[in-house]
């Protein structure tokens, strides 16, 4: 046990390095957001007298902006889920014969920048009418986020043994009833992983926000810690104090749904 342990002593230090050089950048965002200079490099490494006005002005000037993401990404997740449950199930139990043209079409959907989809969907949009809208940008995160998820939730469905939905199959359910009362229960933890990502892609979004939005109607916190960034760019405190507090939401989410996601991606690893 004493050589086990000493064995492991140099990967924890290791890992412990690691970790604080990629968490550096996010202690630094909350350190300048705390001091009083005006400038990134006239920040101390630690703030000896913080102050919380920035954030104070990061609240009164962005947060439409992050109510607007917000709005944005709960509507991507759920019009995601919507479309990529039921179609991932299709693909993985149906017996289609066309079912790997469409996880080879889904593949290559994840390989287009996303600039090139974003100015395609403008010119779209500008007849729609879509932009500036909140329904035009889910629809726009939604490309991104429901190949993923199909690609995520089929992965999972696969593993479900056919008996249980053969049994709901033989009380007299029908596909819709064994699919939303015994598929969709089981493949929680794949669901849970698939919003998540979804979530993640459409708070992050700049492509689609600066390329679908011209006013300042519709505006997401990335576009408006851009705009925000150029308006100030001699004051570094409010701009980082807008990032942190940003980071928030992502950071809830994902203490709170990590045991999903590493059951949720693996859960269709092994057979």
């Amino acid at each position: 046990m004493k050589q086990t342990k000493t064995r492991q002593l140099p990967y924890t230090v290791l890992g412990i390095v690691f970790l604080a050089i990629m968490l550096f950048p996010v202690y630094w965002m909350v350190n300048t957001s705390l001091q009083s200079g005006p400038a990134a490099v006239n920040a101390t490494l630690i703030p000896l007298h913080p102050t919380f006005v920035a954030y104070q002005q990061a609240i009164s000037e962005q947060l439409g902006n992050m109510g607007t993401s917000l709005a944005v990404a709960v509507g991507t997740v759920i019009f995601t889920l919507l479309v990529a449950t039921p179609a991932a199930y299709a693909l993985a139990k149906f017996r289609l014969r066309w079912v790997g043209l469409v996880m080879l079409a889904l593949l290559i959907s994840q390989m287009i920048p996303g600039i090139v989809i974003a100015n395609a969907l403008y010119t779209a949009y500008n007849d729609l009418g879509l932009l500036n809208s909140i329904p035009g940008l889910i629809l726009a995160d939604a490309t991104t986020s429901i190949p993923f998820a199909i690609l995520i939730l089929r992965a999972f469905m696969e593993s479900i043994p056919p008996s249980l939905v053969e049994a709901a199959r033989v009380d007299g359910a029908g596909h819709w009833r064994a699919f939303w009362s015994i598929v969709v229960p089981v493949s929680r933890n794949s669901i849970i992983t698939a919003g998540l990502f979804s979530f993640l892609f459409a708070w992050s979004d700049f492509v689609f926000a600066v390329t679908l939005t011209t006013s300042a109607t519709v505006r997401p916190v990335t576009l408006g810690i851009y705009t925000y960034l150029t308006a100030n760019i001699q004051s570094w405190a409010p701009v980082m104090a807008t990032a942190a507090l940003a980071s928030i939401p992502a950071i809830i989410f994902l203490v709170f749904a990590q045991r999903y996601i590493a059951a949720g991606a693996l859960g269709g690893a092994v057979k």
